[in-house]
């Protein structure tokens, strides 16, 4: 495909006369889901500057932190995925080169378009040598919808648990603190087991149903929280995971900006990624390369509750009586289908369903206000 450039990276758009996509060749974010009616794009950009993964080294470049998630924050931007793990490498995954979230985001995808007919397309392959795991996207253009259509296939001889998330990171100036909404097709909830840092006013290890996660108050009678709206203090953060709703089909999210009037929205099957997690950080984290200077608002859908190490997920196996991790057979393939949007609100748009079941219903939302 034509070469781009994208925010000093190396990149490929793909087009029509609604939305603008464009993908970074190196780590496959999606970068960029810009509605072309208002020039907005809800996709988070970090305040600092990015590079290509394969030019990151420790010694050159400590401003990203110098850890384990360093290779990662190097080059993260938009959506991006975790497969194979969801969280970190255990001390011994990570001597061995692996990096928070799996090889995914820092690793050169191939990228070919289509024949030019419709749908408009693109197909992204990469190998990832460290999981054995060969991975492959392909991305269409249906009007105001994207199409996302993955396979992970196994380079291995054993059965193994995964990880499998997409990453979805919403930035300023869509995301506004105090203001943003969501609204998720969630049920049963649950808090970070640990202190999710300082800046956290949630209590650590709390069950709740959505939206409102309990605080943490010397009393224990603190006011619940309701996730629906993006923190407004000074300083926030914290981590909440979510169950799909088992009686849909679909499950999906839809996120609000009152300043621009602008909604962004995913949906998916929910037997292929049963769970969101919601990651909300405003200024709290002062260490590089986040300084204190970042907004985004996590909204990660997949088969697993919370970041963690592979033998934590694994052990964990189920949560609210849900699996809370994906095998992928030896030798074996995996594959999973879903759409994302981005236009001016007051509602979305109802998405396309050449794949998807005839019963596909975009869930009845609320008339934003």
């Amino acid at each position: 495909m034509p070469a781009a450039r994208y925010r000093g990276r190396h990149a490929v758009a793909l087009e029509n006369a609604q939305l603008r996509v464009t993908v970074l060749r190196e780590g496959g974010h999606v970068a960029e889901l810009l509605d072309k009616a208002t020039g907005v794009d809800p996709l988070w950009t970090p305040p600092w500057p990015t590079i290509e993964p394969s030019s990151y080294d420790p010694a050159r470049h400590p401003e990203y932190g110098g850890n384990v998630e360093s290779p990662l924050l190097a080059g993260i931007m938009g959506h991006n995925l975790c497969l194979d793990l969801f969280g970190g490498p255990s001390e011994a995954e990570a001597a061995c080169g692996m990096v928070v979230h799996g090889e995914a985001s820092t690793a050169v995808f191939e990228i070919s378009e289509g024949d030019g007919g419709a749908p408009l397309s693109l197909t992204m392959r990469a190998e990832f040598p460290l999981a054995a795991i060969g991975f492959e996207r392909r991305l269409e253009l249906h009007g105001a919808w994207v199409r996302f259509r993955e396979t992970v296939l196994s380079r291995a001889a054993t059965d193994r648990p995964i990880g499998w998330t997409q990453h979805v990171t919403l930035g300023p100036p869509f995301l506004q603190p105090g203001g943003t909404q969501v609204q998720v097709t969630a049920t049963r909830s649950k808090t970070f087991e640990t202190d999710f840092g300082s800046a956290s006013d949630l209590a650590p290890g709390a069950e709740f149903d959505w939206p409102w996660a309990p605080v943490k108050s010397p009393a224990k009678t603190g006011p619940p929280r309701d996730l629906r709206v993006f923190h407004a203090a000074a300083a926030a953060g914290g981590y909440t995971a979510h169950l799909m709703d088992p009686a849909r089909e679909h499950a999906s999210f839809t996120a609000f900006s009152p300043g621009h009037r602008v909604a962004i929205g995913y949906i998916w099957r929910r037997t292929d990624f049963p769970w969101l997690g919601m990651w909300a950080e405003n200024r709290s984290r002062l260490q590089p390369p986040w300084n204190g200077e970042t907004v985004t608002w996590g909204l990660e859908f997949g088969v697993s509750p919370f970041p963690e190490s592979r033998q934590a997920m694994s052990e964990r196996g189920a949560l609210f009586g849900v699996p809370t991790c994906r095998w992928l057979p030896a030798r074996g393939r995996l594959e999973a289908e879903y759409w994302a949007t981005v236009g001016p609100a007051a509602q979305l748009p109802p998405p396309p369903s050449p794949s998807f079941p005839s019963s596909l219903a975009w869930p009845a939302g609320p008339a934003w206000p």
